[in-house]
């Protein structure tokens, strides 16, 4: 009887939004298997029937993310991004104001078309190169960087909750938002934004950010400095009986046998006595060692004795200078948020075939990893040193799907190629937003043609990587989230929720409403996805609204605004994790800078979104 009593559809409905919350805080497991798992308990408990459970992933909000994320990657695909954001930080110069006001402006007006996580990922090497450049430091631009990706909500597609509060008005009965509904609040969290920042942001640079970026950028050195590659790589020479000659080093397994890793060969160019002639080779698994060559190892000092020992070798002295690198240097790449290399180790990735560098250390968090590293699965944001070619260093600024390119000392980095197709990419984009704006066709058939015109038009190399393009975690989230709005209505937990907002709150006015939902959905956000947040609070918002009796408008904004606008943690957004380790930032960094900016920008939200949309 009192278990019967406690198996209400309320009830369960509830325990199953709690017990979804608490796992997409953790992290530990993926938010989409989260996010179908609650599905299915709705099902079960017969919440939802099998028709409501499904009927997200047919949802034109779902449909157009999908379309929107093959339109975003023709855009990067191109170059056309690039191309774009690079020629306006070049106006900059090396006025340091000039370039963290155009680094705003640049990602937000980019993030009001595109994903702002693929907005971030082409500007951050971009940054680096051109704060190098100016000889500052990038602390002061990533994160602003991060935060202005999120702010750039001048359009309807420029982040989900705004589809996610469309869709709701127009469910309900309500007038369609427009294309540019929500410029004015685009300008104005832009403006704000780059007040406050530009005084908050001079908080993450220190003493020793100021002295060591008075280089042209990282030197060869200062990255094997911070990664302390030099107290555990040597030199060894191979001597004229050594039963390594002749072998390669696929068939002399030396990592596994002695658990050190060769990262380059350097050998003499023919008889020559002097060791300024010499052939630089990155090694690889079909390099052969030969006579006089010289290896360039990595490991713990005494694997490496006893590699010498074991194989007639001789050991130079520990102290490396690695300015001697000519053919091959080093280079840091981070790992991107939905990088197909997440959770996967080295090995199984076989990175070294994949992309042709290897991998000499791994900084997560701050904590610096050179050993054993080839069995440590990938993370989102880790920063791995790699070695190898600058020609292959710099190819991989072509494989951000995966992976950033950031703190090499090229001037490759800073370099922009315009692809011949970014023109037709620029076309389909323009052609995709006239339609949206002047309503020539629906939203969605707009989104759709112009991804796939994308792949027709050769913007997009084939239908394979238009599919490899879509966040498919982004995608199943958001199509087995919008079912929960349902299971809100269909159990009354909207109501309850909503009655229990204006009871409280509904005396004191509907600015005391609107304050609350949007700090509520603002709190939320910090834990949960903003798309998830949007989803849970828009029929919560909508039902407070009627209730009081006032326009929907202006609490819906509030819902997509705050769960957009999560400045105060790093996992909140994408972006915001994306740039933690590129700038090297603490998670009180962004407490002190993203907090403040977070709670300045609801306070200013809440005065001007009724003057926008008057309640």
């Amino acid at each position: 009887m009192i278990l019967s009593s406690l198996l209400t559809p309320i009830n369960i409905t509830l325990a199953t939004l709690l017990i979804a919350s608490f796992f997409f805080m953790r992290g530990k497991v993926r938010a989409d298997l989260v996010a179908v798992c609650a599905l299915l308990a709705l099902t079960l408990f017969d919440i939802l029937t099998p028709t409501e459970a499904l009927a997200g992933f047919s949802n034109s909000v779902v449909i157009m993310m999908i379309g929107l994320f093959v339109v975003g990657a023709g855009i990067f695909r191109t170059g056309l991004a690039k191309m774009i954001s690079s020629k306006i930080l070049q106006t900059a110069g090396s006025s340091e104001n000039k370039l963290f006001i155009l680094v705003m402006l640049a990602t937000a007006s980019i993030g009001a078309f595109v994903s702002n996580t693929g907005t971030v990922a082409v500007m951050m090497p971009i940054i680096v190169s051109m704060a190098a450049s100016a000889n500052i430091s990038p602390r002061r631009y990533l994160m602003p960087l991060a935060f202005a990706s999120s702010m750039g909500m001048f359009t309807l597609i420029s982040t989900p909750p705004n589809l996610v509060i469309q869709n709701a008005l127009i469910d309900a009965g309500y007038e369609a938002l427009s294309f540019f509904s929500f410029a004015p609040i685009g300008f104005t969290a832009l403006s704000v934004g780059m007040i406050v920042l530009f005084f908050l942001s001079k908080l993450l640079i220190s003493k020793n950010d100021n002295s060591t970026n008075k280089k042209k950028g990282k030197s060869l050195k200062e990255l094997a400095e911070e990664y302390n590659l030099s107290r555990q790589s040597y030199k060894v020479d191979v001597e004229s009986k050594s039963p390594l000659i002749g072998k390669t080093l696929a068939e002399l397994k030396i990592a596994s046998h002695y658990d050190v890793s060769i990262s380059k060969i350097v050998r003499r160019n023919g008889n020559s006595r002097f060791r300024k002639t010499f052939i630089e080779e990155v090694a690889g698994p079909r390099s052969i060692i030969q006579k006089d060559d010289a290896l360039y190892c990595h490991g713990e000092r005494e694997d490496i004795e006893r590699f010498v020992s074991e194989n007639r070798l001789t050991l130079e002295k520990s102290d490396r200078d690695f300015s001697d690198f000519q053919d091959s240097g080093l280079a840091e790449v981070f790992i991107m948020p939905n990088s197909r290399l997440i959770n996967r180790t080295i090995s199984e990735i076989r990175f070294r075939e994949e992309y042709n560098v290897n991998v000499l250390g791994l900084q997560r968090q701050n904590e610096y990893k050179m050993l054993d590293i080839k069995n440590t699965k990938l993370h989102s944001g880790d920063a791995l040193l790699i070695q190898g070619t600058w020609k292959d260093l710099a190819n991989l600024d072509d494989r951000q799907d995966d992976l950033v390119l950031v703190g090499q000392p090229l001037k490759e980095a800073a370099k922009v190629t315009l692809n011949q197709k970014a023109p037709i990419a620029a076309l389909i984009m323009v052609l995709m937003v006239l339609a949206m704006v002047f309503e020539i066709v629906p939203s969605v058939i707009a989104i759709m043609l112009a991804a796939v015109l994308m792949v027709a038009t050769g913007c997009l190399r084939n239908v394979e990587e238009a599919y490899d393009s879509i966040n498919w975690e982004s995608v199943v989230l958001i199509g087995a989230m919008l079912p929960m709005a349902t299971a809100f209505q269909n159990t009354g937990v909207d109501t309850l929720i909503s009655g229990g907002l204006v009871s409280k709150l509904g005396n004191m006015g509907p600015y005391a409403l609107l304050a609350g939902i949007y700090f509520c959905t603002s709190l939320l956000t910090m834990f949960i996805s903003n798309t998830a947040t949007a989803v849970l609070f828009t029929p919560i918002a909508m039902k407070a609204a009627i209730g009081m009796g006032v326009s929907p408008y202006p609490f819906l904004f509030a819902v997509a605004v705050a769960a957009s606008m999560c400045f105060a943690s790093p996992f909140s957004t994408p972006p915001n994790a994306l740039v933690m380790s590129a700038g090297r930032y603490s998670f009180m960094d962004y407490v002190k800078v993203g907090l403040p900016l977070q709670v300045i920008m609801g306070i200013v939200m809440i005065l001007v979104l009724p003057l926008l949309f008057p309640f």
